[in-house]
């Protein structure tokens, strides 16, 4: 297998859908000749022409509003929504319009679309172009939320998508899109709700989403050199989530991590924690543990902002904590 980085996966889902079929077209700010700011999309307009990769004006609104009435009558639209954060724009859109339509329909209409966005701190971006907010849009009925952790998962996941007959939003984090991974040439696809046993172990299980994966690698590498074998789940898609692996797994470690970059106040760690806790706790020798970011605004002092999300250090030290009994 080639290895690529997941901004050229992402692209290469893309371009191969849009080529399977002539209902799938782009739309968002600066996605044709610029290729978005992160150049995941540079090289698609040429291919297909600005009939398919649309640049919108600066109204998230409109155009994703756009996209829920082409998906409606027989599109497959990809939106582009520049940085996760401008999720807050288009939730009427997203959770009031494409997460209902099929029901409030009874079932006679569908709304296949992609909305595709980033998450993640630490690249000194500040408090609004910073957050992590897929926690919001899984709360949701009707959307379907999915969470690469590389370049493997971007494309698989992409393509899986695209062909899915429920809107779906995929958050990838900005600080992979340089990051490389084996990548077959051949077509595949990963189904949603099928978690990948990154790493086997035996005495604690660490749940992580999206960067927090490769957070959770390096832990574990850590942990080794001190005879603790830490399992990682990379649950892919949080909606609809693989509990069945995820539970499988602590009930043979009797302990377990869930780590993500989201808010830890009502967020995907609560909801991971409290699903093992209900499902698993007789199987348990400690008290679930959950690391998130801090509840407060992304700060863009480097050195502060730091401090906002779990580190591998901290991971480790808190597995250290949890199979020693001191937590």
């Amino acid at each position: 297998m080639r290895e690529i980085t997941l901004s050229q996966a992402v692209n290469e889902a893309i371009a191969e859908e849009m080529r399977r079929d002539p209902t799938v077209f782009l739309l968002g700010e600066d996605v044709a000749e610029a290729g978005t700011p992160f150049k995941v999309l540079k090289g698609l307009v040429e291919e297909f022409g600005r009939e398919r990769i649309i640049d919108t004006p600066i109204s998230e609104p409109g155009f994703t509003g756009i996209a829920v009435g082409a998906a409606m009558t027989g599109s497959r639209p990809i939106v582009d929504l520049m940085f996760g954060d401008f999720l807050f724009l288009v939730m009427d859109q997203i959770c009031n319009q494409a997460a209902k339509t099929h029901y409030m329909s009874g079932g006679k209409l569908n709304v296949p679309m992609v909305l595709r966005t980033n998450m993640g701190a630490t690249r000194r971006s500040a408090a609004q172009h910073s957050q992590s907010l897929h926690a919001l849009v899984a709360h949701i009925p009707g959307l379907k939320v999915a969470m690469p952790s590389s370049a493997y998962e971007a494309k698989g996941l992409m393509k899986t998508a695209i062909r899915d007959n429920n809107p779906v939003i995929i958050f990838e984090d900005k600080l992979m899109y340089q990051e490389k991974a084996p990548v077959p040439e051949e077509e595949y696809l990963i189904p949603f709700g099928q978690a990948n046993i990154v790493r086997a172990g035996t005495d604690v299980t660490f749940v992580a989403t999206s960067s927090m994966v490769q957070v959770a690698q390096k832990a574990a590498v850590i942990l080794s050199g001190e005879g603790i074998e830490a399992e990682i789940i990379d649950p892919r898609t949080i909606v609809p989530l693989d509990e069945a692996t995820i539970l499988e797994s602590v009930r043979k470690t009797s302990r377990a991590i869930v780590i993500d970059e989201g808010h830890q106040n009502y967020g995907v760690t609560a909801e991971i924690a409290a699903r093992i806790s209900e499902k698993a706790f007789y199987y348990l020798d400690a008290p679930v543990q959950r690391m998130g970011a801090m509840d407060v605004p992304v700060p863009f002092s480097p050195a502060l902002e730091d401090l906002t999300v779990p580190t591998p250090d901290g991971v480790a030290d808190r597995a250290r904590r949890l199979v020693r009994g001191e937590i």
